[in-house]
Formats: structure tokens, C-alpha cells, sequence
């Protein structure tokens, strides 16, 4: 917990609980310990969504495809997600939850790895949502950059790693020492990326939210 639990009580406690099947899907992942949004995340996610008005988003990690339904309600008219899952059980219920919502058409679930499936996208897309492996968000960044629109939007999912991030690498256990590295070398990265502006926020399990502001592949 990165944020006073008292505070995270008072701001969940304000929600509206979701309408339609989306409640369902959320309160089983909940149950089940499936890895979704945390509450204060999902929140984020809407705002910046309408804030943005993204036609195309492309989302890394979809899990039982929550955020990406989520994401997809509040896009224009029109709006599409692409989301991609490796993890076999989950794709299964997540064509489940997509077809519930008889989303196939705005919706589409692409299975495998992602660090493969990156290289072969050729379109571009106005918001990036990467929620999936945290030690694998440095080795998503150079295609998430070349499939992300100019002025468009990345959001980087759980990148404070429950306030360990802020920990030097020799408070970590070791087991969890790699991880911990890539993602301060991604989050060194995007804070001093050329083509990005970026902030990070204490929401949820930590948030960054960068800006793609130029075209250049140089690098300062």
C-alpha cells in the first residue's frame, strides 16, 4: 500500500459501483484474485479516456478483459480496443466477458506474447494502457513508442511495486531484485525519454502517465 489506507477507504467509499455486466465481471475478478485495476485505478483510466477521446487503444496485459470493456465504454462512438493476453485460463474468460457485453466488434483480443505480438502491429494507436508483467514494461517500450500516436497517451500500470521501487535494489529480496531494476530503468527511461513528457502518481499501486510530445528516435 502506497497510499494511507484510511484515505483509500474514503476515496473507494465515494465510487459508484459500476452498471451492467461490468459490475459482475469486476466483483468476480475481485473474488478470484484475478489481477485487474485497482478501484482508484479504474477511476483514472475513465477520466483520462474522456479526457483524451481516444478512437484506438491498445492495451498490453488484459487479464479477464475488465479494463479494456471498462476503457471501451467511455470511448467516442466508434471507439476500439486492441488487448493482449498470454495467459491461457484468462483468455478464456475474457472472450467470455467479451461476448457478454457483445463487444466483438469494439473489442478484440489478441492471444499470446506480447513482446512478439508488439513487433508485428503496423497501426498507430491515440492511448497505450500496459498493465502486465512489470519486468517486462522496459522491453514493451521502443514498439509501445512506434504503434503510440503522436500527442498520444501511454499509461503505465502498478509501477511503484507496493513502495518497494523507492527501496535500494539490497532491501529487496532477492528473487524480486530483477524486476525491481527494469522497472526503475523504465521508469528512468520514460522520465527522460525525448519523446516523452511524463508524471508519476501514487494511485492505485502507482501510475505513470506520459505524453508522446515528438517524432525523434534520438535520444539525448
Amino acid at each position: 500500500m502506497i497510499v494511507d489506507q484510511n484515505i483509500t477507504d474514503y476515496i473507494r467509499s465515494l465510487m459508484k459501483e459500476e452498471k451492467n455486466h461490468l459490475r459482475k465481471i469486476e466483483y468476480e475478478a475481485r473474488q478470484n484474485h484475478i489481477p485487474i485495476v485497482k478501484p482508484e485505478t479504474k477511476e483514472l483510466l475513465k477520466t483520462l479516456v474522456l479526457l483524451k477521446k481516444p478512437m484506438k487503444i491498445l492495451e498490453v496485459g488484459a487479464a479477464v478483459g475488465f479494463s479494456s470493456l471498462y476503457m471501451n465504454e467511455y470511448q467516442p462512438e466508434g471507439g476500439t480496443v486492441v488487448t493482449i493476453e498470454r495467459n491461457e485460463k484468462r483468455i478464456g474468460k475474457a472472450r467470455e466477458n467479451i461476448q457478454m457485453m457483445q463487444k466483438e466488434g469494439e473489442v478484440e483480443l489478441l492471444e499470446g506474447d506480447a513482446i512478439e505480438i508488439l513487433k508485428e502491429l503496423d497501426t498507430t494507436f491515440d492511448f497505450i494502457f500496459v498493465d502486465a508483467a512489470k519486468g517486462q514494461y522496459i522491453h514493451f517500450l521502443d514498439d509501445v513508442l512506434r504503434l503510440l500516436a503522436p500527442d498520444g497517451l501511454l499509461v503505465s500500470d502498478n509501477v511503484l511495486q507496493d513502495g518497494d521501487i523507492a527501496k535500494s535494489r539490497y532491501a529487496i529480496e532477492r528473487r524480486d531484485r530483477t524486476i525491481h531494476k527494469r522497472m526503475r530503468d523504465f521508469l528512468y527511461t520514460i522520465k527522460n525519454h525525448p519523446q516523452l513528457e511524463t508524471t508519476i502518481l501514487p494511485v492505485g499501486d502507482g501510475v505513470a502517465i506520459s505524453i508522446k510530445t515528438g517524432e525523434t528516435n534520438e535520444r539525448d
